[in-house]
């Protein structure tokens, strides 16, 4: 009883900070969304192409999670985007007080997106706030399709789900309508797109979307 008391107290202080996150970027029109999905779902080439296609549209930043390593932040920095590095150093998940720390080392004048790219993990992310206004997860082709039904927290706690690598359909058994079904059936309200980051397939309705997101995010801006 002690550990899951020691748990409960853990997670509601960070949702108490994360809390904290999210009224600090929102007072100033910025847009947080908080990627979630299993390792090799597809989170940065999403990311990256997003990023691309919101040149001249939106201002950017990207915070990064992952275990160990750059390499995801230099891939971001070679597309010519600036990147800020969390390395957890073993922790499956990242924290509200990591992109606390990290927003303090980011420019916020004129931003109008911060990207977050979790560690990839469908289990811990899922109960953690970090202050983003949306979780987005993904689920990509090459990965089963009992996804949503297996791991439900993190489609119960999201509002976005991305299924990727969808131009992979026609070679694998993943059965696109079933894991839309468990998905919705978890949660109702998801919003779902389909999505080849690579084939520029469904990219344009996912950016139609996000700038809708943006503009009502900016008129909530405080003076």
């Amino acid at each position: 009883m002690m550990e899951i008391r020691l748990e409960q107290d853990l997670m509601e202080a960070n949702n108490r900070l994360a809390a904290g996150v999210n009224r600090f970027l929102s007072r100033r029109g910025i847009l947080t969304l908080n990627f979630l999905s299993s390792p090799g779902a597809g989170k940065t080439t999403l990311i990256e192409e997003t990023l691309r296609r919101l040149r001249g549209k939106a201002n950017t930043a990207v915070i990064v999670g992952d275990v160990q390593t750059a390499r995801d932040k230099e891939r971001f920095e070679k597309a010519g985007f600036g990147a800020v590095q969390i390395n957890t150093e073993g922790g499956c998940h990242l924290t509200a007080g990591m992109v606390e720390k990290a927003i303090a080392s980011l420019d916020l004048s004129g931003l109008d997106i911060l990207f977050i790219e979790n560690v990839g993990n469908l289990v811990c992310p899922a109960g953690f706030q970090l202050g983003e206004d949306l979780k987005v997860v993904l689920l990509s082709t090459t990965e089963g399709d009992d996804k949503p039904g297996k791991y439900p927290s993190a489609f119960f706690n999201a509002q976005v789900m991305i299924v990727t690598k969808i131009d992979l359909l026609p070679v694998t058994n993943f059965n696109l309508d079933a894991a839309k079904r468990d998905a919705l059936k978890i949660n109702p309200n998801l919003k779902v797109f389909d999505v080849s980051s690579l084939k520029d397939e469904g990219m344009g309705e996912w950016l139609d979307w996000l700038i809708r997101a943006l503009e009502a995010k900016r008129k909530k801006r405080e003076p």
